[in-house]
């Protein structure tokens, strides 16, 4: 994960997930692959350092729900909608057995 204000708390999240967090070095972008990759995209629709207030919450999940349906080579070309829906219905089964 980055080291962002929002995991100031990153103790408390680990135990309330049961889960360890891992953080990159500072100033190692590329060991953020993930992260930088859909900034990239993101920078399509939004400049760098924008005020996000400043677009409808239609807007923003119109911008969501179309990086979520575009492939990804580190999926096998699946879509991020398509593992998550995966592991949705394998949970379920896991809790209904």
């Amino acid at each position: 994960w980055d080291r962002g204000t929002e995991l100031a708390d990153y103790a408390r999240i680990q135990v309330a997930l049961d889960t360890k967090l891992f953080f990159c070095d500072p100033r190692s972008p590329w060991q953020r692959g993930s992260n930088e990759n859909t900034n990239r995209l993101l920078r399509f629709w939004f400049e760098k350092g924008s005020n996000l207030s400043a677009h409808s919450a239609d807007d923003l999940r119109r911008v969501a729900a179309t990086l979520n349906r575009r492939p990804r080579p580190t999926l096998d070309l699946d879509t991020p909608a398509t593992r998550l829906n995966q592991l949705l219905k394998a949970a379920e089964t896991t809790r209904v057995a």
